[in-house]
């Protein structure tokens, strides 16, 4: 089974809890420090909150489709780069406090997409989700930027104006 995660950027981490565990009538699957995620079954939805900058409105930190199996990773990198999208691929990487496979691709509107699989839960002890999301065992964050192609649409499209 598939389902859509909408990674959200909060600055009231337990009040935002709090919210969607009475929107979609559960509770949280796991909590961290400066982190929480929902396994919600109907609507098929993960739903990460990442706690923010105080006072901050929250905010979209990344949108992804998570699935059963590193072979549909693989089978996501493949199709999207046979459509011209540049993709950053990531094996074994800690993320969220799991252990995952994926690949990124951004949107024309700069919206990062993610597809990947949880291979394991992953227990940082001292370390904090970082501004992006992410966290590596430095704690400094790890989310590719996918440019490698758009540089050269960049050039291109500054050249036409």
């Amino acid at each position: 089974m598939s389902r859509v995660q909408l990674a959200l950027r909060v600055t009231d981490l337990e009040a935002s809890i709090a919210f969607y565990s009475k929107l979609f009538d559960t509770e949280p699957a796991k909590r961290r420090p400066g982190y929480a995620n929902f396994a919600i079954a109907e609507p098929p939805l993960k739903l990460v909150l990442i706690e923010g900058t105080a006072n901050a409105p929250t905010r979209l930190d990344h949108l992804g489709v998570e699935v059963e199996h590193t072979a549909q990773v693989t089978a996501a990198t493949s199709r999207l780069a046979d459509e011209g999208l540049p993709t950053a691929v990531e094996e074994a990487t800690t993320c969220c406090y799991a252990v995952q496979d994926k690949v990124w691709v951004t949107g024309p509107g700069a919206e990062r997409w993610e597809v990947y699989t949880v291979l394991a839960d992953a227990q940082l002890e001292g370390h904090t989700v970082m501004p992006d999301g992410c966290c590596t065992p430095e704690g400094a964050c790890a989310v590719p930027q996918v440019a490698e192609v758009e540089v050269g649409v960049e050039a291109e499209a500054e050249a036409e104006v």
